[in-house]
């Protein structure tokens, strides 16, 4: 039986952990696990057998951590090979009778993607698609992409094992106990995106036990069409006498799997301290629930990097703004390659109460796809809405929605047979809901019926692709009424048979009906309403336009779409007075602190140096940094412990904030004087043995705009190195990061050298295997969940200090 044909039959058993266990066989900290492939190959493959004896369908070979970032290519070659070697020598000595197979394990790069960190996307396709080669090149019989706790970074890695490989690939993430990605993504983005994609089995992985996977795992199963994974921790880690154990048993564990194997999970396995003891159990325990075979949900759905926005109910509101047709400013931000007034028309448009937003920048005299997508690029780096990429250049379509962080919507195809046979493959790769315009070689047809059979043909031909009807949207096209009095009816009419007869959604660009007549938005709005009460699904509109606004939130009210008439009370209550928009706002000269500070909390950097600079002809640097940019900080900061904005908007802020200090450091340096200087030192560093740095790099970020002297030791940082560090530069604060289990080792015996060698300096650790717990019974004196909890700690360290 083909892993694909298990998929659809059966529960399938994983193994367990890895790294855990070689560490009990002798792997010492800061030692790579991978590395044992070739110095250990008995003792690799012994605990693979081990895991296939007690039950397991599916074993991963142990290529985790080799990639192109931390391995030459014959040396990463070589790890491959061995590793794959040692998972088939162990499943051709298992004589356990169950099916087998050997899985290309593929872990993160460790490294946040651009805008947010420093490695761009295509170089991180680049380094999987590597390892994917040699995984095919030494017939794995499937790819597991596990462990990743970034949606952009999951894409890169989905992306390289569809571009590489025709094998089955199963997807998991690492999510917190907000049951979010640490870069803001939830379980409904993450399947929106990856269904969209081909990903044959999604879920969950590390982090968590099975109690707190649980809810995860029940909000991926009411949305998901495929398979869906879990693959927990045995619980949260401590030390023990030096050792890492974990708080779960294997009953306990066991009985929390057949939970979900119940509730419809059917690809089980454990992750971080389970054992052959705990699969053995496993596949004992769940071996006579009966087999759920996830059905289609028939969703049609879009996402961002953080949410996913769903049709079917509440209409959507499609922004239109980012778009130059009769607009000339727009057209003249084009010609000047000016992103930022790109960027606050979005954000104007996000703070209006859009749910996606349309992107169009073709004009003449411009290399569309390049400033598609940087557009595309930009806007992601401060708005967390999805997309709408909005193009009729096919190259320029295909570059967006591969940079794109998420399911975008896609605009447009049509009924003519090269549309089709140019969008419908892209929509395939890449994922998307696309919107079809019910026109074909003939143009536009006069009458419903005939733009129902446009509609039909192009449900037929998308299936040839591969693609459901849930993934098209109709478009019906609103034709203008001064024109033809009956446009408005043939297009309604056309709309509603769609939603009646093919059960899907529609869209319009409601504004096309009143061209050319006065009181436009009375026509416009009093359309929109016609259509959403024939089914319109989607409205492509200004939602700065009262009018247009109105009708949609007493629609909402009217149909029980509102709760409560919240929506709409607070509706009325903000329009009281005529809505100012981000564009205006910014552009406004009368208060530039409140504009700064403004621009820095929603992460624009190029606008934050620009007004700096501008308050920097009268005002004092340091004023500013205390009255300004440590505010705008702390406004930020605050949200992002409360769980209202996300890991992308803290660090798009902080980068703003760069922007303004280095305008304030020009000018002190300039002056003589010493606004701006960092003073307090603080040496960070990634433990030995552990190559993953996002974490650190986001705590540095935020120290040095705090004012923080920091010195980044990097990551595989021995124990020596850091002591050395915080001697020579009287460092009062040490932040020491590890995001392996098997690397913790290490992060304890670097506190041990510092406590003998320099014992005043205080310890903070952070970390995806660490608890406050755990940190405490390594020796730190301070556990942080996350960057913002370690520049508190730093503050307070500081003033004691001082």
């Amino acid at each position: 039986m083909s892993i694909s044909e298990l998929l659809n039959n059966r529960i399938i058993i994983l193994d367990g952990g890895l790294g855990t266990y070689l560490q009990k066989e002798g792997l010492k900290p800061g030692e790579a696990t991978e590395s044992w492939n070739l110095s250990h190959p008995q003792v690799v493959q012994s605990v693979h057998k081990k895991y296939y004896d007690a039950g397991s369908n599916i074993v991963c070979a142990n290529t985790f951590g080799a990639n192109s970032l931390k391995y030459e290519p014959d040396e990463l070659e070589r790890i491959i090979k061995a590793a794959i070697e040692n998972a088939v020598a162990a499943k051709n000595a298992s004589t356990a009778p169950q099916e087998k197979f050997v899985a290309l394990d593929i872990g993160s790069l460790g490294k946040l993607l651009k805008p947010f960190g420093d490695l761009a996307f295509e170089d991180a396709v680049a380094a999987f698609a590597e390892v994917v080669k040699l995984g095919v090149k030494y017939n794995v019989d499937l790819i597991m992409i596990e462990t990743m706790n970034d949606s952009y970074e999951t894409k890169a890695a989905l992306l390289a094992a569809k571009e590489n490989s025709t094998l089955p690939v199963f997807v998991t993430n690492a999510y917190g106990e907000d049951e979010k990605l640490i870069t803001g993504a939830t379980p409904e983005a993450m399947v929106a995106m990856l269904e969209g994609m081909g990903a044959d089995a999604i879920g969950a992985n590390c982090s968590l036990g099975p109690g707190q996977l649980l809810g995860i795992a029940k909000r991926m199963l009411a949305c998901a069409s495929v398979p869906v994974i879990m693959k927990p921790n045995a619980g949260m880690p401590k030390s023990v006498d030096g050792k890492t154990v974990f708080d779960v048993d294997a009953v306990e564990f066991c009985a929390q799997m057949k939970k979900m194997a119940q509730a419809g999970v059917s690809i089980l396995g454990g992750c971080c301290g389970t054992n052959d003891s705990y699969i053995r159990l496993l596949a004992e325990t769940v071996k006579d629930v009966e087999f759920n075979r996830q059905t289609e949900k028939n969703l049609t759905v879009v996402s961002s990097y953080t949410h996913a926005v769903y049709f079917g109910n509440k209409p959507v509101i499609i922004g239109e703004r980012i778009n130059p047709t009769g607009k000339k400013r727009f057209k003249q931000a084009l010609l000047e390659n000016d992103i930022g007034y790109i960027l606050r028309e979005g954000l104007s448009e996000q703070e209006n109460g859009a749910d996606i937003l349309d992107v169009n920048v073709g004009i003449p005299g411009i290399d569309e796809s390049a400033m598609l997508a940087t557009a595309v690029f930009e806007l992601q780096g401060v708005l967390d809405l999805p997309l709408q990429i909005d193009t009729a250049d096919i190259s320029a379509m295909e570059r967006a929605l591969r940079l794109y962080n998420g399911k975008a919507m896609i605009n447009s195809v049509n009924g003519k047979e090269e549309s089709m046979k140019a969008i419908f493959p892209l929509v395939k790769k890449y994922g998307g809901v696309v919107t079809a315009l019910t026109l074909d070689e003939n143009g536009i047809p006069e009458t419903a019926e005939e733009r129902v059979r446009i509609a039909e043909k192009i449900l037929k031909t998308a299936e040839e692709y591969g693609i459901d009807k849930k993934d098209i949207v109709f478009d019906t096209l609103a034709m203008t009424v001064s024109a033809d009095p009956f446009a408005a009816r043939v297009t309604i009419k056309a709309l509603s048979e769609i939603r009646r007869r093919l059960g899907c959604h529609t869209s319009l660009g409601v504004s096309n009906v009143s061209f050319g007549l006065p009181e436009r938005g009375a026509l416009n709005s009093s359309f929109f309403l016609l259509a959403l009460e024939n089914g319109l699904s989607a409205a492509i509109l200004n939602p700065a336009s009262r009018e247009m606004i109105s009708a949609y939130k007493t629609y909402c009210a009217l149909c029980g779409l509102d709760e409560g008439f919240a929506d709409y009370i607070s509706f009325c209550d903000e329009n009281k007075a005529e809505t100012k928009t981000a564009a205006v706002l910014l552009e406004k000269e009368e208060d530039l602190s409140a504009t700064l500070k403004s621009a820095i909390i929603k992460g624009l950097k190029d606008n934050s140096g620009e007004l700096c600079e501008k308050l920097l002809s009268k005002t004092d640097g340091l004023e500013i940094v205390n009255t300004v940019v440590i505010p705008a900080l702390d406004e930020v900061g605050k949200g992002f412990e409360e769980k209202r904005i996300y890991l992308p908007q803290l660090l798009m802020s902080a980068e703003a904030a760069k922007s303004a200090f280095e305008k304030i450091k020009a000018a002190s340096i300039q002056k003589g004087s010493g606004a701006g200087d960092n003073s307090f030192p603080v040496v960070l560093a990634t433990v030995k043995g552990d190559v993953h740095d996002i974490g650190k790099n986001i705590v540095r970020l935020l120290l040095e705009n705090y004012g923080y002297n920091v010195i980044d030791l990097g990551k595989d940082v021995e124990k020596q190195a850091v002591v050395d560090a915080v001697k020579s530069n009287n460092a009062k604060l040490v932040g020491l990061s590890a995001l392996m289990t098997t690397t913790v080792p290490a992060m304890e015996a670097t506190i041990k050298a510092l406590r003998e060698q320099a014992p005043e300096c205080k310890v903070v650790v952070g970390g995806a295997v660490l608890t406050k717990e755990y940190a405490e019974s390594i020796g730190a004196d301070k556990y942080s969940k996350d960057a913002m909890e370690t520049v508190r700690y730093a503050e307070i360290i500081r003033n004691k200090a001082e």
